[in-house]
């Protein structure tokens, strides 16, 4: 398990955050049918819209909106209930998922389950929280925020005063109303679809969002999936705190790649000399104001460590700045911003004395330069108008053993040691998969024979391993 490391003294100075368990508030007990309908934008599933309390805690009080999709079972004479999905992010919308599972699952779970997709509260479809940002202020090396090439984080500090000034605007009723209201919106879907219990698949966030749910609903639980598994003890900073290890650890398992094909893309022949390469073309770009700077090859970089599969591409990415090209950055518009923000700022409260993460940043770029002080630095929840109306969700073991968690060893978002934290929390409730690969995201999508054949037979026959898995690349 890795060690989280903090400067001397700074430790002392993080604002600890208490944990307790919000109150379940019980779903009605008889709802209005759902009325499907075509999907928008010629999107192939049934769509519905339910009306939710912003505030499951004041039921009879205003209301939003939420988006919820669905692709039949495969085979109604084997379906037996409904898999309800979550993309994670936090606040990736999640109404096209059912397409992206069925996809790449094997036939047996398609055949099985209703596959259901939702925007979560406050994301796509779902009254969507915008906070008017401009196309400037959507730039990804903000969103997920760099510091400047030297470490200053000045801009950082101004750019989250200045939005979160604009969510609290603009949003203000809704933003503390997220997380734990979203798994009470869940349960609404349950319920608004007939069924007495569900099973679900969620993925990074969506683990997390799926362990809040099976705490509060034990009962409708039926059987849950966690994968690639956020740290329950790490909400929210800290855990993005593990992006200064985590995507080091993944970084050498692609310097080990590039190395061995140095015939090819010439970039290194060995570890050293491929990290080598890359800190020094980060900071060549950190010279050139636009129109790719150092810190969006390396937002670039680090999003290609989430899957083998980019590998080769973001090669290339080296390979043209190297010959002085300047290739586009990690992409225009995330599927991230003020959403993400009313999750992970709305959950729990985050440090707002500016000293202490410029500190932290200057010692993340000493100690993990491959992201540079990304993980510690300053984000809008230093500054959020709105404080979390219930506090973070302790993750706990009261119902059956019905939870199995898949992750890789090598995550570089979501390290291992959180599904270890996780597995802790729930206890004889859950197994823990363990896969010998790096990469963001296990099931069904790497393709592992021994991880996909042990989460679709507890999907599909309720087979939880009688002790945790591990399985071999």
């Amino acid at each position: 398990m890795r060690r989280r490391h903090l400067a001397a003294g700074v430790l002392a100075s993080l604002i600890a955050t208490a944990i307790v368990v919000p109150l379940a508030v019980a779903a009605p007990s008889t709802s209005d049918p759902i009325t499907w309908h075509a999907c928008p934008d010629g999107l192939a599933l049934e769509c519905a819209t339910l009306t939710v309390p912003r505030d499951h805690r004041a039921p009879d009080g205003p209301t939003i909106e939420v988006a919820v999709s669905r692709l039949k079972a495969a085979d109604p004479a084997r379906r037996r209930g409904v898999l309800l999905l979550n993309p994670g992010g936090p606040s990736v919308p999640g109404l096209d998922l059912p397409l992206t599972i069925a996809a790449t699952a094997p036939r047996e779970l398609t055949d099985s389950y209703d596959l259901i997709g939702f925007d979560p509260r406050g994301v796509g479809r779902s009254t969507p929280v915008h906070c008017q940002l401009t196309p400037e202020q959507l730039d990804p090396t903000k969103l997920f925020p760099y510091p400047a090439p030297d470490g200053d984080i000045a801009a950082s500090v101004a750019y989250s005063r200045q939005v979160a000034e604009q969510c609290g605007r603009h949003h203000g009723d809704l933003l503390p109303h997220i997380t734990a209201n979203t798994a009470r919106d869940m349960d609404l879907i349950r319920t608004a679809l007939g069924e007495q219990k569900i099973s679900y698949l969620g993925v990074s966030y969506g683990s997390y969002l799926g362990a809040v749910y099976t705490t509060l609903f034990p009962e409708r639980s039926d059987r849950i999936v966690l994968d690639s598994v956020f740290d329950p003890n790490k909400i929210w900073r800290e855990g993005w705190r593990d992006w200064g290890p985590a995507p080091e650890e993944r970084f050498d398992e692609f310097a080990d790649w590039l190395a061995g094909r140095h015939a090819e893309y010439g970039l290194g022949a060995t570890r050293r000399a491929v990290r080598d390469t890359y800190l020094g073309l980060a900071a060549q770009l950190d010279a050139r104001p636009v129109p790719m700077p150092g810190n969006s090859f390396r937002a670039a970089t680090r999003y290609g460590l989430y899957s083998d599969r980019a590998f080769d591409g973001t090669a290339k990415l080296w390979q043209a700045v190297k010959r002085g090209e300047t290739p586009p950055g990690p992409g225009g518009k995330l599927p991230f911003g003020a959403p993400l923000w009313a999750i992970v700022c709305g959950d729990a409260g985050w440090p707002d004395n500016v000293a202490l993460h410029q500190v932290q940043v200057h010692v993340d770029r000493l100690r993990h330069p491959i992201t540079n002080g990304l993980p510690s630095n300053i984000w809008p929840c230093a500054f959020w108008p709105a404080k979390p109306a219930e506090l973070v969700m302790k993750i706990t073991d009261n119902g059956p053993s019905n939870v199995l968690l898949t992750q890789n060893l090598r995550d570089p978002a979501t390290p291992h040691s959180g599904a270890v934290a996780m597995r802790a929390a729930l206890g004889e409730r859950a197994r823990l998969v363990t896969v010998d690969q790096g990469g963001h995201g296990v099931y069904p999508h790497t393709g592992n024979a021994c991880a996909t054949v042990t989460a679709t037979t507890f999907l599909v026959r309720g087979d939880l391993p009688k002790r945790d898995v591990w399985c071999p690349r």
